[in-house]
């Protein structure tokens, strides 16, 4: 059935376009140094690919090609079958020239140009040579077209290119840069091993030549300006189908190429242009421009890390005049660039979709070696009037954690307690959005998890946990971030103690006529004079759906157990006489924190 899907995609979209004379050329997926492995991979494709093909390669090696098509056909073939996942993704476009004997279709010669149709076949010069025997000037004999077929070699399109010696000539023009491209090239082709110098001695020589004869041609050990051509026509085979373009931004005043099939202009929002994704696949580039000194760089480079489009983990580099920002997570991989040259702040950020390395650090070559500004600069005003939200920085969502739950000191070293709800599967954990903290412990029983801060805090206030029995129906508070860290500071929600037992009797926990959110798991239950009763747990998940203001609670007692396991001691004392709710509200702030789980 994907067989036939891909099928179908292909030929709609091929012969929608015209036919176009030119030279025929192949999708080449994959080759093998002998014919038997070769066999035995045409056959797995052959399952479930049509146009296979298989030709011998100079060298030894054989090929396995989809084809013949046009170049524009070729490269959308080359294209859909790699989003599909069907063909390698280092799949490349190849000439007719490369290709020998074909071994696969056994009989078939689609290599032939005689094979080729009208439509298909640039038009060249023929002649009839005389059957043999025959005297020149003298009516040659009849011959069967299958026996000329049979014995004519197929003569190659005549390519004009350098001699040896114009070859060199052209070589010499080459920059240091440019030589060493062309040893990366050669790289990546298969062909060379040693180090990136630009220096072309013998074993940058014996790598040409050996690409050389791969690929049909002389192997001089020097390559001619067309076959520099073709090399670099093959390895930047892996952009085709995303319009890889020099793009002139002149609002923002940057000139950069871009993949123009999967990213399209959105809008500007200061200091950003943002390109979005205008596929499926999940890339964005988003160019920088403003005005600034060190301080506004400095400031974009602390903002930039706040980005959810900026993963956390990754290289960053900051100088004076410039910073770099790589990013990568589950999901995504970032590159960010920026420099101050002039009063003026310019780069771009490219994000790209994981496992898919080959294509994005190409891409990002060439915008690194594309990047030029222009004298504009995008204006501050740009984009104000756009919707605004507090959880966007103009234009890009602001990273956001997974959860968010409630906690609070119990000791002067910052030791936090929450409920294990809130750090279950989480990449890191923070406390107040951005002090690293480390899980001591976390007991799925008690529903409750203890956090220990990587460095040093001095929290305001600790916990008292109350040492004696509640009264029933007395007045309770939890402390508590019910918004999950939208408001900057805790929330006292007030309500009483409705049982000193859980629905099914357990005697750890207490029953609270009391309406608390999700966000507000974790954090203190105060008694009337500011002790601590204990933790908050999270809301009930059951069929059967609690009134509103129905509430648990993890007792003192289980809390300073779990403590104790954990190697922290808890502070223990009366509860005293009645606080005004002013007082208890600054107890609350002074200890209770956000505790963030993150991916």
């Amino acid at each position: 059935m994907h067989r036939i899907l891909l099928s179908l995609v292909l030929a709609v979209t091929l012969l929608g376009r015209p036919a176009v004379a030119q030279e025929n050329v192949w999708v080449q997926i994959e080759a093998q140094p002998t014919l038997s492995e070769a066999q035995r991979a045409i056959r797995l494709y052959a399952q479930r690919l049509q146009d296979v093909n298989g030709f011998s390669l100079d060298g030894g090696w054989y090929a396995i090609a989809l084809g013949p098509y046009s170049r524009d056909d070729a490269g959308e073939v080359l294209r859909v079958l790699r989003s599909e996942g069907a063909i390698p993704r280092d799949a490349y476009i190849a000439f007719s020239s490369a290709y020998r004997q074909q071994f696969y279709p056994v009989g078939a010669a689609l290599n032939d140009p005689a094979t080729a149709t009208a439509t298909e076949q640039p038009e060249v010069e023929t002649t009839t040579l005389p059957a043999q025997g025959s005297e020149p000037g003298e009516e040659p004999a009849a011959e069967p077209e299958a026996t000329a077929a049979a014995e004519a070699e197929p003569e190659r399109p005549a390519i004009p290119d350098e001699s040896p010696a114009e070859a060199r000539r052209s070589e010499s023009l080459l920059s240091r840069e440019e030589r060493m491209q062309l040893q990366v090239m050669l790289q990546w082709a298969g062909f060379y091993d040693a180090g990136i110098d630009g220096a072309f001695g013998r074993g940058t020589r014996s790598s040409m030549a050996d690409w050389q004869q791969a690929n049909g041609f002389e192997p001089t050990g020097v390559l001619t300006s067309y076959q520099r051509n073709q090399l670099e026509t093959q390895y930047n085979s892996v952009l085709d189908g995303l319009g890889v373009k020099l793009v002139r931004d002149d609002k923002a005043g940057i000139e950069i190429k871009m993949p123009t099939e999967v990213v399209a202009l959105k809008d500007y929002e200061a200091p950003f242009a943002h390109y979005d994704a205008s596929t499926d696949l999940p890339a964005r580039v988003i160019l920088v421009s403003q005005e600034g000194d060190r301080n506004t760089l400095r400031g974009l480079y602390e903002i930039m890390q706040t980005l959810e489009i900026v993963p956390e983990q990754g290289e960053r580099q900051r100088r004076d005049t410039a910073f770099t920002i790589e990013g990568r997570n589950s999901r995504i991989v970032s590159h960010t660039e920026v420099s101050l040259d002039g009063g003026v702040i310019k780069g771009f950020t490219l994000v790209w979709p994981v496992d898919d390395e080959e294509r994005r650090t190409r891409l990002l070559d060439a915008m690194q070696t594309s990047f030029r500004t222009l004298p504009a600069v995008l204006p501050a005003s740009a984009g104000l009037d756009e919707e605004q939200s507090v959880d966007l920085v103009s234009g890009l969502q602001v990273r956001r954690p997974v959860k968010s739950r409630s906690g609070f000191y119990v000791d002067g070293q910052g030791t936090v307690v929450t409920v294990a709800e809130a750090v279950n599967a989480c990449g890191r954990v923070t406390i107040d959005h951005d002090i690293e903290a480390q899980v001591l412990s976390s007991d799925a029983d008690t529903g409750l998890a203890v956090l220990r801060p990587t460095g040093q805090v001095a929290p305001i206030a600790a916990a008292t946990f109350s040492g004696g029995v509640p009264r029933l129906k007395s007045d309770v508070a939890v402390a508590g971030y019910p918004y999950e860290g939208v408001l900057n500071a805790p929330t006292l929600t007030f309500g009483q103690l409705a049982d000193l037992r859980g629905l099914n009797g357990e005697e750890n926990v207490r029953r609270l006529a009391l309406a608390a959110q999700a966000g507000d798991a974790g954090g203190p239950v105060f008694d009337a004079g500011g002790a601590v009763l204990g933790v908050l747990l999270p809301p009930v998940e059951s069929a059967q759906k609690l009134p509103e203001d129905v509430s648990f609670a993890v007792d003192a007692g289980a809390v300073r157990q779990a403590l104790s396991a954990a190697g922290v001691e808890a502070a223990t004392g009366e509860g005293g006489s009645a606080l005004d709710p002013e007082d208890l509200i600054r107890i609350a702030e002074s200890m209770t924190v956000l505790v963030s789980c993150w991916d």
